[in-house]
């Protein structure tokens, strides 16, 4: 009997999640993890293939706005949820959802999708381009201090339960999507996923919590959520803080978070996850050396209607280039397009026959989108060639963003 590839029905979401978390190493999840991800599945964006009753595949995609160079909010497919059982793998099952996802990406209106990869090798044969990167940091709060900017002992600090100060915090976080590309429009019930704290995920830290900052009018102006994980060894305490979240609307009141976190009582490490690729807090520490950084790849672009997706980001200056791209995958995109850029950033995207300045693939381009990746550096690794002569400076520099991109959660 052939693979059935068909849209999940809502009685099978039971199956077909049970099959993801399978495809994922067979360790189920919080009931209180299973329980928010059901309300937020789109079951009508929801795929599986069915081998003879049984689930074999799945593929998901949620319905983001996500924020771009210039601060306009895009139309996403946020692709999630894809994963292939053990017993169909290399038979072309993953690559007939993409395909399926797609097309019905394209069909619904939305210029570009999104994921994170489980394994960033997967996607790019796809058409995915890595376009922005988040940084760990791990701060040994015995040798390092932080130098604060003019008002941060202004700042009060409140601790909140989590969940009551849910409101405040999200509209700080809605307060900054436009200025960092990257950054989704919160939909409804995404709000929650800040909040899950199963006790079988803290590995011995406490519940979470939230302190907040206040301006002098009882503003609030930023907020952290964290674990503190208590050690005890012969010498005495050796404490760990776990920042989950902190987001700040101005530089006295983002300090002043971080530095509440670094001085935390019988603490002595500080340990921060998904912190974007040029945050601040290490022009803060008085010793990056002592701060323990590292990179890796978070947010993987894919252009599905690439005219209508160049045309939605500002650029950083005046451009009239020819791009000739390559898109096997999805050839609707391929061939040369004339991008256009005014001295206002507002860019229009047309199909030419005109010859090519810059050659270069759909994933490139992708990589590139965000601003947080440049073409030249693209072009330094043999991806981009340049064709006319100074074409790729131009380009890049009317490409590269003011701040990094930035995914602040998975989805």
């Amino acid at each position: 009997m052939p693979l059935e590839t068909r849209v999940l029905q809502a009685d099978e979401w039971d199956v077909w999640y049970d099959q993801l978390e399978l495809a994922f190493g067979g360790v189920p999840e919080s009931v209180e993890e299973r329980e928010l991800y059901r309300s937020l599945t789109e079951t009508e964006r929801s795929l599986g293939v069915w081998d003879d009753g049984t689930c074999v595949g799945t593929a998901g995609a949620f319905s983001f706005r996500l924020s771009v160079p210039g601060g306009a909010l895009v139309p996403a497919a946020g692709v999630t949820m894809v994963g292939v059982a053990p017993t169909h793998r290399r038979r072309g099952v993953l690559t007939s959802l993409m395909r399926r996802q797609l097309d019905e990406v394209r069909a619904g209106g939305e210029p570009i999708a999104v994921l994170t990869a489980s394994d960033p090798a997967i996607y790019g044969r796809f058409g995915y381009g890595t376009a922005a990167y988040s940084m760990s940091v791990e701060i040994d709060t015995t040798r390092v201090r932080l130098s604060v900017p003019p008002g941060t002992d202004d700042i009060r600090m409140r601790l909140v339960d989590p969940r009551k100060a849910l409101a405040d915090c999200e509209r700080v976080y809605a307060a900054l999507v436009a200025g960092r590309p990257g950054m989704p429009a919160r939909q409804p019930g995404w709000e929650l996923q800040a909040l899950m704290d199963p006790e079988s995920e803290r590995g011995g830290a406490s519940p979470l919590k939230c302190v907040v900052a206040e301006r002098a009018d009882g503003e609030v102006a930023g907020y952290a959520r964290y674990r503190v994980k208590p050690e005890w060894d012969l010498t005495g305490s050796d404490g760990r803080v776990e920042v989950a979240d902190l987001d700040a609307l101005d530089p006295a009141a983002y300090a002043a978070l971080w530095r509440y976190v670094c001085s935390i009582d019988l603490t002595w490490t500080v340990r921060a996850v998904k912190r974007p690729a040029d945050d601040a807090l290490l022009h803060l520490v008085t010793d990056v050396r002592r701060t323990q950084v590292r990179l890796r790849d978070s947010m993987h672009v894919r252009l599905v209607d690439l005219p209508a997706a160049l045309a939605a980001r500002a650029y950083g200056a005046p451009l009239d280039v020819v791009l000739e791209v390559e898109d096997a995958f999805c050839p609707w995109n391929a061939g040369r397009w004339r991008l256009a850029v005014g001295a206002d950033g507002a860019a229009v995207c047309t199909r030419t026959e005109d010859p090519a300045d810059l050659e270069l693939a759909v994933r490139e381009l992708g990589a590139a989108y965000l601003g947080g990746v440049t073409l030249n550096s693209l072009a330094a690794a043999g991806l981009v060639r340049e064709v006319r002569a100074g074409a790729l400076a131009r380009t890049s520099r009317a490409f590269a963003g003011d701040v990094a991109p930035w995914l602040p959660h998975g989805f």
